[in-house]
Order: C-alpha cells, then structure tokens, then sequence
C-alpha cells in the first residue's frame, strides 16, 4: 500500500471531523488479507470504526498515535467479516426464544420435545415448532399427523420445516381451522394428502396460512432478546453483516431497540415483506434508510417454493415423480403489481426464485419494469437463483441483477440433491457459471434453511461435496479466494454498500474475522474445520474466543 492511500483518507476524515484523525489500534501477528484483491499484508493500522492504512508492519507501527492499543494475533489469519446475503434474523432469534427447536435425529425425539412443551402448556394453546428437516431423521420419513397426535391431542399443534415453505400439523390443529379432506388446494399451495385421500398433516406453501393458529403474541422486549441472541451466533461465526431476507417494521425496531442497548452483534440490511409496501411508501421510507449498523434493504416477494422442501418451479419434473414440477407461489401479474410500486417508489427489489420456472418469471417482471420505467442502477435482486441454464444467465447479465445462491446448501443437503439428478447439479447453486459471465453473485445461508457457518459455506463452494463425501455438480467449483470474494465484497455490492465495506480497504468500516488457520493455505477439505478467533464489527470485538 502506498502513503498516499491513508494520507488521503486522513485528509477526507479530517475535514468532516473537523479534527486530526490518527490509528488507535495496531493489529499485527497475522495474514492480513487487505485491500480491492484480497492480498496478505503483515499489519493493519485502524481509526475509530474504520480501516486507517495496512501494510509492511514497521510502516503501520509508525503511524501508531500516543496511547494507541497494540494488538498481536498470535500468527492467525485475518479476512474481511463475512457478509451473508440473504439469511432470516429477527424471525430467527425469535423462533429460538420462543418456539420447540425441532432439529433432532428422530421423529420420537421430536415427539419428545412436543409432548415435554405440552406438558408446560395450557390445554388449547397452540405449540409452534421450528427447524424439523424430513431428511434428517432415523425414519426416513416425514412427519404426519397421527405422529404428533401421540405428542398431543390438548394442544393444536404446528411443526415449519427448516426450509420455511412447509408445515406439519396435528389433528386438532386441523380441526380448530377447518381444514378437511375436501378443502380445496389454495392458489400456490398444497394440502398433501395419502393414497386413500385422507390429510397426512402436511402442507405446502401458500396452504400452511390455512392450519396456522393466531400469531404469538410478543413483546418487544422478547424480539430485542431475539435479535440479540441470534447476531452473537452470527458473530461467533464471523459474520459482520446480514441480509434479513423477509423482514418487517416490527423487525426495524427490534434491531434499532438492539443497537442501542448495545447488544446488536452484526449490522442488519433489512429486506421488507411485499404486503407492507404500501404502508412504507405512504412514510416516505425506501431502500438505503438508515445508517451503517441497521439500513432498509429491498422489498421481497416470492416466485416459486423451495429446494430443501423440494417444492421449487422448474420446467422438467422431479426425478422420480413425473407429475410434480413443483409449485408457483406468486403469478407473474401479483409479482408485477407489487413490483412496479415499488420500482417506482426508488425501492429495491429481492424476488425469491428458485426453480428455472421461477426465475424466468422474476426476470420477466424485472425485464417489464426496466422497459416501462428505466432506471439506471436498480440492483435487482434473484433471491436462491438456483437453477440456471444459459439463457438465465444471459438474462441476469443483462440487467445486471445479483443472485443470491444458498452457500452451505452442497455440503449440508447432500442426501437431498438425488431428487434433482445430476444433470440439473450441474446448473444449481451455479457460482463458477455467475463468475465466468461476470455477475456479482452474493451467496447467503437462508438460515433457517441452510446452516450459516461461513467455513462450511466456503468449503461447499469450493469442493461441491456434501458431509458424506458425495460430489454434486463438480463443475460449479471455485477457488478459496473466489468465495472470499462472493461473501464479502459482493455482498457489500448487494446493499448497495460497497463504498462502506466488503473489505479491509483504507475509510471503509473495520470489520473483520480471525482465524486460527489460512482457507487459502488448509487441504479445502479441512476449511470446514478452521476455528474463528475473533470478529469485529466497527473497530470492536464483536466475539473473542
């Protein structure tokens, strides 16, 4: 790095302070992976909240102010905070707070844990389970009414599975909502039922509103809590910032009452739900309101269903069942007619869009509003974007839209992808496709979803080969520093941030991770194990091991 660079960022931060900025921290002992490229430096020199000057370490030293602090890694590693471009927090930390987390290895497991919260529960209360993964347990099925009527039969009950898009109910719960074997199928959603055409207690989409009891009832202490709860796991593991993927006003004031107790981990672009548009415009609120630490992102709607739920719209049916070629949530007139307020209205826009189906759709909308509405940088966003074909991507090219593909998806959902084949692997979770068009692709967990761990994530990209050792879609590999790159400085591009962060660039915010070892350096299949030391978010430790 040469002087010039800190210089003028002194000189810049100095007019607008109306003062003489100088380093108050000196961190050394370490890789420092710094500036535009992601090159290793020995020191980084910061100010405040922000990146002051990195480099040769005698030359950082020196720029040490009087009673600087003086910090020495130990030979560790150190990467730009991960930004993870499309993920569920405020919803999250909640659910963890208030809601039976249902990840366990067993359906009795499951049945367990209902009954044991039941027993802690006024009958007639309802009991909302989260986080159940039909893949995941000892079975090898999914679950059924009959299943958590043995948890049960005093409490409606109702069981989202980790992908968000399906729910799994008991008998009372149907009853309570009217729900029988000759309710009709809602317009992009499913009421499963078995052979006989009898209720199994699954539902999909659009039909889970139908066997849902009302909202819990919660304070905004309880979504403080929340959120608190959620960003400190997100710091443990060396997230700095986060796309909130479906949030909401309530959601905004639960992270602002966060930031000032002091207990806001990560900074929060927080994406709003289609429904409260109209509300948001009427304000005068849009895309980009807010400051470094909690900022309005994009107005989010739904194309299609799901990956992990296997629900997503693709244009060839799913290996195994002929008939099922998954289900379009929202039409392309609905995506439009939310779309185009806020289009106009100076908002960005995040569609979800999985299935090849889904993001032709999407594209056709924001094809739509360029042509009646050009504007010159709108960021669209393809919220998954997971199945492409060549076309899609000249497309997405075209209108330089930013894909937000699942990043733990390979390594963790492994036993999922046979239900796609491998012919459509090698079009899914496509970074090396997104990368060698030029698209700015910004991968993101989706958490619940998809596990957030950032060392898990750069390990899928990298090695497309799930927990079992099995490859899908070897042709979508990238390298270390390619993922890198994805999960911060693209990110940082996908909130319409990248003058802020993205990178350890001198004036922009300091937030970085420590690790015990180099992604660079480890077999890429040990990156999943690599320790986070550290993180830090604006000149503060955010975690320390």
């Amino acid at each position: 790095m040469k002087r010039r660079d800190f210089c003028l960022f002194t000189a810049a931060a100095a007019a607008a302070a109306q003062t003489t900025l100088r380093a108050d921290h000196i961190l050394t002992g370490a890789r420092f992976y710094a500036g535009p490229e992601l090159q290793p430096f020995e020191a980084i020199a910061l100010a405040g909240d922000r990146v002051y000057a990195y480099g040769a370490r005698s030359e950082v030293l020196a720029l040490a102010s009087a009673g600087a602090k003086k910090t020495d890694l130990g030979g560790a590693t150190v990467l730009p905070g991960f930004i993870d471009s499309h993920t569920h927090v405020a919803s999250s930390g909640l659910n963890h707070l208030v809601q039976v987390e249902c990840d366990l290895s067993s359906i009795e497991a499951i049945i367990s844990a209902i009954r044991t919260r039941a027993e802690k529960t006024t009958p007639g209360k309802w009991i909302y389970g989260f986080k159940y993964d039909d893949t995941k347990t000892a079975e090898g099925r999914k679950l059924t009414k009959e299943d958590l009527d043995r948890a049960t039969t005093k409490h409606p009950v109702a069981i989202r599975h980790r992908g968000g898009h399906s729910l799994y109910v008991n008998s009372l719960a149907l009853q309570v909502r009217d729900v029988n074997a000759k309710t009709p199928d809602p317009s992009g959603g499913l009421i499963v039922k078995d052979a006989k055409g009898q209720l199994t207690g699954e539902l999909r989409e659009t039909a889970t509103s139908l066997a849902m009891g009302p909202r819990e009832v919660v304070t905004g202490n309880q979504r403080r809590e929340g959120v608190k709860r959620i960003t400190a796991l997100f710091a443990k593991s060396g997230i700095t910032s986060v796309h909130d993927a479906f949030g909401s006003p309530d959601d905004l004031h639960a992270y602002q009452d966060a930031y000032r107790q002091g207990e806001l981990s990560c900074r929060v672009y927080g994406l709003q739900g289609y429904r409260y548009i109209d509300d948001l415009i009427k304000a005068g609120v849009r895309t980009g309101l807010g400051d470094e630490w909690v900022r309005v992102g994009a107005m989010k709607m739904t194309s299609d269903g799901s990956i992990s739920e296997r629900t997503a719209r693709m244009s060839q049916p799913y290996t195994g069942r002929p008939d099922d070629f998954g289900i379009q949530v929202m039409s392309e007139e609905e995506l439009y007619s939310y779309g185009v307020k806020a289009h106009k209205a100076g908002w960005q826009i995040g569609t979800h869009a999985n299935g090849d189906v889904g993001i032709d759709v999407a594209l056709r909308v924001y094809e739509r509003l360029q042509r009646e509405t050009p504007r010159k940088d709108p960021r669209f966003r393809l919220e998954h974007c997971t199945l492409v074909n060549e076309n899609l991507l000249n497309r997405i090219k075209a209108i330089n839209a930013i894909p937000t593909p699942f990043w733990t998806y390979v390594y963790y959902h492994g036993e999922k992808m046979r239900e796609y084949g491998a012919q459509r692997l090698g079009q899914m979770f496509a970074m090396r496709s997104f990368l060698d068009k030029g698209i700015r692709v910004a991968p993101g967990s989706d958490y619940v979803p998809g596990p957030f761990d950032p060392m898990m994530a750069l390990q899928s990209c990298v090695t497309r080969t799930d927990s079992n050792g099995t490859v899908w879609g070897a042709n979508q590999k990238i390298t270390v520093r390619e993922a890198i790159l994805a999960s911060t400085r693209n990110g940082a591009y996908a909130s319409c941030e990248e003058h802020l962060k993205g990178s350890l660039d001198a004036g922009k915010l300091a937030d970085l991770v420590v690790l015990d070892k180099d992604p660079h350096a480890v077999n890429p299949s040990e990156i999943i194990r690599i320790k986070v030391l550290r993180t830090m978010a604006g000149g503060r430790w955010t975690f320390e091991s």
